[in-house]
């Protein structure tokens, strides 16, 4: 089993930046990524990395002003969030996905407890 613990979640004001992490432990992964879940709306893709070799895919709202990353050594992964908007406020949440697995992957297995990030304008 997989455990994903997400943390760095706040509130800011619009402009500012947050960097969010999930640590992960257990079983063998083959991905990790972000969603996130705004009041009255689906979850949505926001960043996916693979970590065997650090192969990024970003859903295309998001590029350029967030970024993805990890860190091997410590089983974390990162988000980092600049020029934070009002329309950014959701519930993010981090996955895992475990091998055998296509890229970018189809679905995920693993699912951690959310980080709220409120943007006031």
């Amino acid at each position: 089993q997989v455990q994903l613990v997400e943390s760095g979640g706040g509130l800011v004001q619009a402009g500012a930046s947050l960097r969010l992490s999930c640590a992960v432990s257990g079983r063998s992964i083959y991905a990790m990524a972000w969603f996130r879940q705004a009041p009255g709306k689906e979850r949505e893709f926001v960043a996916a990395i693979r970590w065997s070799d650090g192969r990024i895919y970003y859903a295309d709202y998001v590029k350029g002003r967030f970024t993805i990353s990890r860190d091997n050594a410590k089983n974390t992964v990162f988000l980092q969030m600049r020029s934070l908007e009002a329309e950014d406020t959701a519930v993010y949440y981090c996955a895992a996905d475990s091998p055998p697995a296509s890229w970018p992957p189809r679905s995920y297995d693993y699912w951690g407890q959310g980080t709220q990030v409120t943007v006031s304008s």
